[in-house]
């Protein structure tokens, strides 16, 4: 049996399958699991990047049965069982494709060329570097135009992603840039949240935006609604209606599709580019090969059902269970996505979240936010790390991990 894709689907399906009677066989372009979710945090000088990663080796290495081959996974040979990789011929008697998703920037060319995604280790990385060079090169210009230019730090899109980078951006200012640069003053930060639609977080009910957009607003962050990105050459943000913003910094979270190899497979395409399958998960024609995650294309209440990490490691969990009665002669169940409820962390002490039906918001939610996202963390090291790090910052206020890495 073949796994492609070391994300939220992939690794869960791997310890689900741990000790079942199946050789599994990992396969990733990467060596290492990414917690996505806290991924902004290495962009905000939060965390390092060891902090959020773990090498896949390191996770499976007690499962018995399983095995990983970091390779790209380039084509698949349907009628001959097959893989084609980087490396040659991979085949499978089964396959889980889990591919994952990336970035979507609507086919804006310009925000795709000069604008910062955040999806990658490396995109986290870039971002944390950038926005440092940008503190380094306003306190070395003269030219209040060009300065205001490099303190103005957009993010586009007002989901979960974009809310908690624009929360540690503000924070980032009276932390870090009040302190490291006394030769410009903090007034001349602008932090820019802009959202097409008319609401923050669509996932949560409106009240719970609504306060989201008012901590913000309190944190110096301009939350700017029913503001549309037209286009961006890396110094002049274009908006809809708008005069262009001269901006350095574009950080883009307002969309995502699957990986371009889900695209590139010829598989029937749903809405987006996901790959269409069956309720049990599996491709039409072809039972032997499931798809979960991202590049999945299911529905919830006869929509698009969400690209997010819960559905991930749900459907990795019915694939596994499904897997496990083929082999007992079993048939295979349904998908059914079970919603864990939304949370968004916008600075210290200060969340939103909905679980249950329940509402909280302020300490609570971020008490919550805290205690979900380190359990969700692979590997007691990780964990360990992250929450000295957060208890660092949280009592000594200040971001440990603003280095510049050329």
């Amino acid at each position: 049996m073949v796994v492609v894709g070391a994300g939220f689907a992939g690794i869960r399906l791997m310890g689900r399958l741990r000790r079942a009677p199946v050789e599994v066989l990992l396969l990733d372009r990467n060596n290492y699991h990414l917690f996505q979710p806290l991924l902004y945090q290495v962009a905000g000088a939060y965390l390092g990047t060891g902090d959020i990663a773990k090498p896949v080796r390191g996770i499976i290495r007690r499962y018995a049965n399983a095995r990983f081959q970091m390779t790209e996974v380039r084509g698949l040979d349907l009628s001959g069982r097959a893989l084609l990789t980087a490396e040659g011929r991979v085949g499978y008697d089964r396959l889980v494709l889990a591919v994952g998703g990336r970035t979507s920037f609507h086919g804006l060319e310009g925000v795709e060329r000069h604008g910062f995604a955040l999806k990658s280790l490396a995109d986290g990385v870039a971002i944390r570097n950038h926005i440092l060079t940008c503190f380094e090169e306003a306190a070395l210009e003269n030219d209040p135009e060009l300065r205001r230019e490099l303190l103005t730090f957009v993010v586009g899109g007002g989901g979960s992603a974009g809310v908690e980078m624009a929360g540690a951006l503000g924070e980032l200012v009276p932390l870090v840039v009040a302190w490291d640069y006394p030769e410009f003053p903090v007034s001349e930060v602008c932090i820019v949240l802009a959202e097409a639609t008319d609401r923050l977080l669509p996932g949560l009910p409106e009240d719970l935006a609504l306060t989201a957009a008012r901590i913000l607003q309190r944190k110096g962050v301009e939350v700017r609604l029913g503001c549309r990105v037209e286009d961006y050459d890396g110094a002049q943000l274009k908006l809809r209606g708008l005069s262009p913003m001269p901006a350095r910094t574009l950080i883009w979270t307002a969309g995502i599709e699957p990986v371009e190899l889900a695209r590139s497979l010829g598989l029937p395409a749903g809405p987006g580019g996901r790959i269409r399958v069956t309720p049990t998960l599996q491709l039409p024609e072809h039972p032997e090969v499931y798809v979960a995650g991202h590049a999945a294309y299911w529905e919830l209440n006869g929509r698009p059902g969400p690209m997010v990490a819960p559905a991930a490691v749900q459907m990795a969990d019915l694939v596994a269970r499904n897997i496990l009665r083929e082999l007992g002669g079993k048939p295979a169940e349904s998908f059914v996505y079970k919603n864990p409820g939304a949370l968004a962390t916008i600075s210290r002490n200060a969340a939103v979240a909905r679980v249950g039906g329940m509402k909280f918001k302020g300490l609570s939610a971020w008490i919550r936010w805290l205690v979900v996202h380190l359990l969700r963390l692979v590997g007691f090291r990780n964990r360990l790390i992250v929450l000295i790090n957060w208890a660092w910052e949280y009592f000594f206020l200040e971001r440990a991990n603003r280095y510049i890495l050329r």
